[in-house]
């Protein structure tokens, strides 16, 4: 799932300023899971800026709608019946979203309203925990299905560092060690034997240069 935080409204307002015709995209996808962008936080988001813009005294029509997801076209696609009637496009999906409601919609600016922040799990209601960053080559089955990028503060590809204490990160003690986490988990499942192998330097290759990157499945495609 990808997680998001929602800008603050002082940098909301300073991106729409300029336009009193705002139509403000949600998603029913990740970033409704973690209560940021779906129609619920569309429609809060709505009610604050109108009630800034009648404050100031300045006009402002904000059209909501919610999309099941900003990253595929045929979505994208169902307010181009509308689109035009507004000045610009405000999007609660995160950046994945916002880039493709831009590419599809060449002549409006596309805003962020959130920030997306990383790839991770649900621990508990209102908490969202990193697990992954999309590094391109995943060795989760050398490490006991923890990442060592994602865990590890350092990224260390072998740990732990000098600085762990007790099973808790020098960078911050609030935290587990994520090679303490490695080694417990590679003991649970009888392959501590694993923990000697030394992991190679990351072809960072994979996920960094050359970029961006597409993934295409021709079985898949029409």
């Amino acid at each position: 799932m990808i997680v998001a935080n929602r800008k603050s409204l002082d940098k909301i307002l300073q991106m729409i300023k300029p336009y009193k015709k705002v139509l403000l995209l949600g998603c029913n996808e990740c970033v409704t899971v973690c209560a940021v962008g779906g129609e619920r936080e569309v429609g809060a988001l709505a009610s604050e800026l109108r009630l800034f813009r009648a404050k100031e005294g300045e006009e402002v029509e904000v059209r909501e709608h919610t999309l099941e997801r900003q990253c595929d076209p045929e979505y994208i696609d169902q307010v181009r019946p509308f689109v035009g009637d507004y000045e610009a496009i405000l999007s609660m999906a995160c950046g994945a979203g916002v880039q493709y409601v831009a590419e599809k919609y060449r002549t409006k600016p596309v805003l962020p309203a959130v920030n997306t922040t990383f790839l991770g799990v649900t621990l508990e209601q209102g908490v969202w925990a990193e697990r992954c960053q999309g590094c391109g080559t995943c060795i989760l089955d050398q490490t006991g299905g923890i990442c060592p990028i994602a865990r590890c503060a350092k990224s260390l590809l072998n740990g732990p560092c000098g600085g762990s204490t007790n099973g808790k990160c020098e960078v911050d003690r609030e935290t587990d060690c994520g090679w303490q986490l490695i080694i417990d988990r590679l003991k649970e499942l009888g392959q501590l034997d694993r923990y000697e192998e030394i992991i190679p330097i990351k072809d960072w290759t994979t996920a960094r240069d050359g970029g961006p990157r597409k993934r295409v499945r021709e079985d898949l495609r029409l």
